[in-house]
């Protein structure tokens, strides 16, 4: 699991009670954009180094000979997988690194 203090607040289930994972991936999302509008997210390489799990499409990305904007860019905008979870409770995704997998309660 990745170090983010948010990521492991929102997959753990300690508490008063459960958030469902919908509003999870929602917060997830919401503060994923203010953090984008306040300036370029870390690169692809930097989210790596500091020991977040990349998703397979940003592991893509990050071999792909593309430009330095697109490693900053927040490929879960355009997700299906983010989607997913933000609409369907215990949505069926899966990927490794992915972080609506963990609101989903996946590892």
């Amino acid at each position: 699991m990745s170090d983010d203090p948010f990521l492991k607040m929102a997959a753990s289930s300690e508490g008063s009670g459960k958030a469902s994972s919908r509003l999870k991936s929602r917060i997830f999302s919401t503060l994923t954009r203010q953090q984008e509008e306040s300036g370029p997210l870390l690169s692809l390489r930097e989210t790596s180094r500091a020991g977040s799990q990349l998703c397979i499409f940003e592991q893509l990305v990050q071999i792909a000979p593309v430009g330095e904007k697109l490693h900053s860019f927040n490929y879960c905008r355009i997700c299906h997988a983010r989607a997913l979870a933000e609409r369907i409770e215990a949505a069926p995704i899966w990927w490794p690194g992915c972080p609506y997998v963990l609101f989903q309660g996946g590892k």
